[in-house]
């Protein structure tokens, strides 16, 4: 999916400078010249930093009161959000272990519940979906490929169809829409599902209901599907692209 991704990118007219550092930003009258650990050297109007980001713990003075911290600064908790001070929980980005916002609400509603209305509630991190908001979208759930070939005991099937959208047939835009599903070869169960295309997490929220109560591949041959939309690619994938054996490494999309 990130050469998906990348090859649409680049079909806007992006250049992309992929395992390439920055060592040096220089202003100059004409922009920002960028120079790169490849020895190149690149003319920018801006530059944007988007390089991860850690817990903003350090001005909470928790070591005070003696909440443990992990080496990145983020706040250790078990299970149920409770740190090591039985009175002081914390939940989201601050915890470092999924940083989505739903996630975070779904982490304070498990909080609620434990400490306020007598339901002890975990979080629950399987088959959370997300997104990229690239153009066009990326938006995955459940297991990816390769985390499919770790986990599963057996072999992977792996569907995928590509096309393009019929708004990129009518303008002209080669830009291909690709959707990947991954699914138990034994038990028929759905592992995960992606999709790199317009609207793709409009899709994909609908997709994480039916992998959260378990569907199988049949259950989505059998549904019908709405016609013209690109959603119904995901109940009418019939064959298999490939079936990777246990053990087996991924093949390239």
């Amino acid at each position: 999916m990130r050469a998906v991704v990348s090859r649409n990118l680049e079909g806007r007219g992006i250049n992309l400078h992929p395992r390439k550092n920055l060592l040096e930003l220089v202003k100059t009258e004409n922009g920002i010249k960028v120079f790169t650990d490849h020895g190149e050297e690149l003319m920018a109007d801006a530059v944007l930093f988007a390089t991860g980001r850690i817990p903003n713990t350090k001005r909470l003075n928790l070591e005070a009161v003696g909440v443990e911290l992990d080496k990145t600064g983020a706040v250790k908790v078990d299970e149920y959000s409770r740190t090591n001070i039985p009175s002081i929980w914390a939940i989201g980005d601050v915890t470092n272990r999924m940083n989505l916002t739903p996630v975070a609400l779904m982490e304070g509603t498990c909080f609620a519940k434990t400490a306020f209305g007598g339901q002890p509630s975990k979080p629950d991190y399987r088959n959370v979906p997300c997104a990229v908001f690239c153009i066009p979208h990326l938006s995955v759930v459940g297991l990816s490929e390769e985390q499919a070939i770790e986990q599963a005991n057996g072999d992977i099937l792996v569907f995928t169809s590509t096309f393009n959208p019929m708004k990129n047939t009518i303008s002209g835009r080669q830009e291909k829409t690709v959707m990947k599903l991954v699914v138990d070869a034994e038990t028929d169960k759905v592992l995960g599902a992606s999709m790199c295309g317009p609207d793709a997490p409009e899709i994909m929220q609908g997709i994480a209901v039916a992998l959260k109560c378990g569907a199988t591949k049949a259950q989505f041959d059998s549904t019908v599907g709405i016609h013209p939309s690109a959603a119904e690619e995901f109940v009418t994938m019939r064959s298999a692209t490939r079936r990777i054996a246990a053990g087996k490494p991924k093949t390239n999309l």
